[in-house]
């Protein structure tokens, strides 16, 4: 039953005309409690609580799958906006994107070019920017575009490795000497078995060899999970392998598992909060349905009391 509902709730996500009649609602539907708000001001006054509590921060402005031009433009602007505010908050955080926002479905050209001015400012600013790996049909797009951006622009670019594709290891091999700041992660989007692993047990497995693979090369890892058996598993190859926590982080969802979030930077562990942001927020939202359905529980309580 939940893996059915999972599949129902990945499919919605992807699904335009659900996105359209979801916006209608606003964020009646229990997205409050993973979205920081609609504006940027309201995502830069997370950022300053959540800094304050010693987490850092990615900011990301919610939006993918854009149909026109003009709307991909609007996007970078929202995205460099972002990258301003941070640097003039002084704030611990960077921020994330996705190529699809950017117009990468109506010309990978142009796209580049509106990736080659985010991340322009941000080397000016010092901020760091993150491309967030989407669907596997966007996978060797986005890696391209990375490999190009790099050879300007390191150390300010980083990319995402999901680890229920069979290609990621092949990937990591590929960019190995850029020496690259990797998200890795389980994986969000529903893909065919020809191109990833079904099972969760064979996902935790790649996932864990992906990461200290990773921190086996020298290279800032950035470990994005809720699951405590991976947690402890990086914390303890950690040690044994003599790895400095300076050289990793945990990554986690703005309103998801807060408490271990907390117990992880009173151990010491660096921790990165992902606060997305923004009126575009359905595919995310159903995403994060999909991957814990017992959120759904929460959401239902809270279309209860409206």
């Amino acid at each position: 039953m939940l893996h059915m509902m999972k599949n129902l709730l990945l499919y919605l996500s992807s699904n335009r005309i659900a996105n359209k009649a979801a916006k209608k609602f606003g964020r009646r539907l229990g997205a409050d409690r993973f979205v920081a708000g609609d504006t940027l001001n309201q995502a830069i006054d997370v950022v300053k609580q959540l800094n304050s509590q010693g987490l850092r921060v990615t900011l990301d402005h919610l939006g993918e799958f854009v149909t026109d031009p003009a709307e991909a433009d609007q996007a970078a602007d929202e995205v460099i906006a972002t990258i301003d505010a941070i640097a003039a908050a002084k704030a611990e955080a960077n921020v994330s994107l996705k190529l699809t926002q950017l117009g990468l479905d109506l010309s990978y050209d142009e796209c580049f070019k509106r990736m080659k001015r985010i991340v322009a400012r941000a080397v000016e600013q010092n901020v760091f920017v993150r491309m967030d790996m989407e669907d596997y049909a966007r996978n060797e797009a986005t890696i391209r575009m990375y490999e190009a951006l790099d050879d300007v622009y390191s150390p300010h670019i980083g990319i995402v490795i999901q680890a229920y594709l069979y290609k990621a290891g092949e990937d990591m091999t590929r960019l190995k000497q850029r020496q690259p700041n990797y998200r890795l992660v389980k994986g969000a989007y529903k893909e065919a078995t020809t191109v990833a692993y079904e099972h969760k047990t064979d996902v935790d497995e790649n996932f864990k060899q992906l990461i200290f693979a990773h921190l086996a090369n020298g290279h800032y890892a950035a470990v994005a999970t809720h699951d405590e058996a991976i947690i402890q598993a990086t914390k303890e190859h950690a040690k044994q392998h003599h790895i400095p926590v300076t050289q990793f982080e945990f990554q986690m969802l703005y309103g998801i598992r807060t408490a271990l979030q907390h117990a992880l930077v009173k151990e010491g562990y660096p921790v990165r909060v992902y606060v997305p942001y923004g009126v575009d927020w359905y595919g995310y939202f159903m995403r994060r349905m999909a991957e814990r359905p017992e959120n759904l529980t929460f959401v239902l309580k809270s279309m209860a009391k409206k």
